[in-house]
């Protein structure tokens, strides 16, 4: 009887060790989305300050007891702290070295310095720049998700219509500031998204690049919302008379507090003149057509009030040669792709703008890692 060899899959020499890591990085990128979800779940139940008010460090036991969720939810919370530590938001310490404690996400719960950052303001968080948490729910809305959904069908569809210009349009209807116009608390969570993370920006600014609102008296912030920025330069130097310019939508919410003047207005059609023009994460939102006519408008602004102003831009230069920070830059790329007709641009791209609005030259440094600020004169 002729003896049959068999091979077993695993005995293929093709299941080598780079085959097994790109197989689990293939799983790990695919089911990436329960990331920011169980992010999102884990400041929805308040996990991070939880963690802080116990010292910086809790138990399983003591999450349970204070991590506010009905009975029947309490035996699923071992398994959401156990992919949280694996992601890296929490650290999972197990001083007993006892496999089947790691294994079912028991031991000792530590704050990371990325969920430093989610921590409240109110009971301590990082550097006393506030919470991110804001941020991170203004970015995982169901409008954001949606929309994301709706990316391969909008590659594969030949527009007919001008208006099919991004996936969030397709999924809703409009665009984003559609959307916060008719639903207050999407425009309520986004602007307090917008404000948190402005709060950190602005204020790591003020300490590091101080010299970049010297020889200004008044600033107007363009698309500033709530005015998170615009108070904190005000604070930062009082001789500076700060304004905010907005849509009425945005203005209309605000409670009027004597620091920051509120214009509610199109920056397309008019800014008031001031001595400089802020431009935080605005212009990304917008195609380079649209950003030629904002920035003469800011042109306009300056030269109406005196010689010498300028416009100050904080935004995105995609380049980092860091592969995180890389990552961040192209990340946001691919979102204002799907929620705006804008894009992050290159050195280059940012250059060819600038001039076609007609200034004249620019200085750029990078802060905050993946952002840069930008002095742009005319």
């Amino acid at each position: 009887m002729e003896k049959i060899q068999v091979t077993t899959p695993m005995a293929d020499s093709s299941f080598n060790p780079e085959f097994l890591q790109a197989h689990a990085e293939l799983w790990n990128l695919t089911f990436s989305y329960l990331k920011a979800m169980a992010l999102e779940c884990a400041i929805k139940l308040g996990i991070p300050n939880a963690i802080h008010r116990c010292g910086g460090s809790a138990s399983l036991s003591e999450l349970v007891i204070s991590i506010p969720v009905p009975e029947t939810r309490k035996p699923h919370l071992p398994r959401l702290m156990r992919f949280l530590a694996a992601v890296g938001v929490f650290s999972l310490d197990n001083p007993t070295i006892d496999e089947e404690v790691t294994e079912k996400g028991m031991g000792i719960y530590r704050l990371t310095p990325l969920s430093r950052l989610l921590v409240d303001g109110s009971i301590g968080g990082i550097g006393g720049h506030g919470s991110l948490s804001p941020f991170v729910l203004s970015q995982t809305t169901k409008y954001h998700v949606s929309a994301t959904m709706n990316l391969s069908d909008w590659f594969m569809t030949e527009d007919k219509e001008v208006a099919i210009e991004m996936p969030f349009r397709a999924a809703h209807g409009t665009d984003l500031w559609g959307v916060m116009s008719r639903d207050a608390n999407m425009n309520e969570v986004f602007n307090a998204g917008m404000g948190s993370d402005s709060r950190l920006a602005i204020n790591f600014i003020i300490s590091k690049c101080g010299e970049v609102f010297e020889g200004i008296s008044s600033l107007v912030d363009v698309g500033g919302g709530t005015g998170t920025t615009a108070r904190a330069i005000a604070k930062a130097f009082p001789h500076i008379k700060c304004s905010v310019l907005d849509l009425p939508n945005v203005i209309d919410t605000i409670t009027v507090d004597g620091i920051v003047e509120y214009i509610a207005g199109d920056m397309m059609e008019q800014i008031p003149p001031t001595d400089a023009v802020l431009l935080k994460y605005i212009l990304h939102d917008w195609n380079d057509e649209d950003c030629v006519k904002i920035l003469k408008q800011c042109r306009n602004a300056i030269h109406a009030q005196k010689p010498g102003g300028k416009v100050i831009i904080i935004d995105i230069v995609v380049g980092s040669p860091s592969k995180d920070m890389f990552e961040a830059q192209v990340s946001f790329d691919l979102l204002m792709m799907v929620i705006t007709s804008g894009k992050e641009r290159d050195q280059h791209e940012w250059h060819k703008i600038f001039m076609d609005a007609g200034f004249s030259h620019y200085k750029t440094r990078p802060v905050l890692g993946f952002l840069a600020i930008t002095e742009l004169y005319p």
